[in-house]
């Protein structure tokens, strides 16, 4: 059984779809339907699951974390995510994508070089990556540094990141499985990106379209 639950820290809702203290998917809004519809769409189908009022001490554990991982916060703890019933190569892109450092970000033809295949397969799993924001999606951009597309929209996108700019001011690489991915400071995308203004946002999912997620 599939447990869903959901809880509102501060303006955010948060919510997750756990199986046996393994998160199955994740999701964050600003209002506790969508957010639990976001989760509710990402759980494998047939699979039984309830939605719980009340959280257990493992959901309230969890939930600080991602509001940690929201707030642009270092977050040491790790969460298992249930992966299995997804591609391999989906599994490939979500683990890469999960070791790009607080600080920085990457593009998606960089990480379609790390583990193979392209930047539109790489643009299409962030488009639908099950974990947000555990799996920082937010971290992939274009080539150009501009943001691409995101599920929750570009201002939530400009918002996260906004938050985790450290000063960095070099790129630098990391080995993932066979393969390398160059990372780059956030501050970078930031520059980039001026016009995009940090506002409340309204929680919604979506595909990238094609052009929205050049790496």
């Amino acid at each position: 059984m599939i447990e869903i639950y959901a809880q509102h820290i501060e303006d955010t809702w948060f919510a997750i779809a756990v199986n046996q203290q393994q998160i199955v998917t994740s999701s964050f809004g600003t209002d506790q339907k969508t957010t639990i519809n976001n989760v509710l769409h990402n759980i494998p189908f047939n699979l039984p699951f309830q939605v719980f009022n009340e959280s257990t001490a493992y959901a309230e554990q969890t939930f600080t974390t991602l509001k940690s991982i929201y707030d642009g916060k270092n977050v040491n703890t790790r969460l298992s995510l249930a992966t299995a019933h997804l591609p391999a190569y989906s599994q490939k892109v979500l683990k890469t994508t999960s070791t790009i450092p607080l600080g920085y970000v990457t593009s998606y033809g960089s990480i379609a070089k790390a583990v193979g295949g392209g930047s539109r397969a790489v643009g299409n799993i962030m488009a639908s990556n099950p974990f947000a924001p555990i799996v920082p999606c937010h971290r992939v951009v274009r080539a150009d540094f501009t943001l691409g597309g995101y599920g929750f929209g570009l201002k939530v996108k400009m918002q996260l990141l906004g938050r985790e700019k450290r000063g960095f001011s070099s790129p630098k690489e990391i080995e993932v499985g066979d393969g390398r991915l160059t990372v780059f400071p956030v501050e970078n995308v930031l520059k980039a990106s001026p016009k995009i203004v940090y506002t409340n946002h309204k929680c919604r999912r979506a595909p990238l379209k094609a052009s929205e997620h050049n790496g």
